[in-house]
């Protein structure tokens, strides 16, 4: 009777120790396969991350690419059409200096002001075409100046702010040049619709939003008529590229706001 308890105490001491010894071998397999895991899944970040910096240097060889390629065009523009259209102007002066008939001067007149007209486009488009503009304050200089001039000869007075803008903020190509697209049209509108004699642009940002605003004094939209060509394609271009384009027409004049996310 005295050594049952002895064997009873001895099978209890082996069972636990038999339990013991199997919770720490499951504790060890699951902490090996824990760090397994963990391994793996490092791997394989590893991997995705090599993976994306393969393709994230494949598109800044891409896009170093495509840089080159509107240098290169822009160059070639500036150097060839250029000089060709320079040409073409001091040939048509030069013709109109000797030409005696009314009528000839008059066309060559015309011709003068198509040359005049081409050389405009093209420095827009070299502007737009050139990387070095894709900044804030490259794009509000640009829209000051070319307002500035296009005013000029018109009685519409500008006047122009920039508030709080960063000027080596980054914009994209495809944005400014959309931007400065919309901005021509509603300068052209008021010029020729509003009977304005000031207009206003302000340009702004808050973080990475940029907002143009372009008004003027004028008579406004009259209320009933349909959106013309004009508005519409303002509005097809911020769409483009996921901005917004507000229009807004009272007796007071005309107010259009585009907002961009840089």
């Amino acid at each position: 009777m005295k050594q049952l308890p002895d064997t009873i105490r001895l099978t209890y001491i082996i069972a636990v120790i038999l339990l013991i010894t199997f919770v720490v071998f499951i504790v060890l397999i699951v902490i090996l396969y824990n760090k397994k895991q963990l391994f793996f899944i490092q791997q394989q970040q590893l991997k995705d991350a090599e993976y994306q910096n393969q393709l994230l240097q494949k598109e800044l060889e891409k896009q170093k690419s495509l840089e080159q390629e509107r240098e290169r065009i822009s160059h070639d523009m500036h150097d060839d059409l250029g000089a060709g259209i320079s040409a073409l102007k001091l040939q048509a002066e030069f013709l109109k200096q000797k030409a005696g008939n009314d009528d000839l001067q008059s066309d060559i007149d015309e011709l003068l002001k198509t040359s005049e007209e081409m050389n405009i486009s093209m420095r827009e488009m070299l502007w737009s075409l050139n990387s070095g503009n894709d900044t804030l304050g490259s794009f509000i200089e640009y829209a000051i100046r070319y307002t500035d001039n296009f005013l000029k000869k018109t009685r519409i007075s500008l006047w122009s702010e920039n508030i709080d803008s960063i000027a080596d903020t980054s914009i994209s190509t495809e944005q400014r040049r959309n931007l400065f697209l919309c901005l021509k049209e509603a300068v052209n509108n008021a010029y020729k619709h509003s009977n304005a004699d000031l207009l206003k642009l302000s340009f702004s940002q808050h973080k990475n939003v940029f907002i143009m605003k372009i008004s003027d004094n004028g008579t406004g939209i009259p209320e009933g008529k349909p959106e013309g060509n004009g508005l519409r394609n303002m509005k097809r271009r911020m769409n483009e590229f996921a901005g917004e384009c507000s229009i807004l027409s009272e007796n007071s004049g005309t107010y259009l706001v585009f907002k961009i996310t840089l």
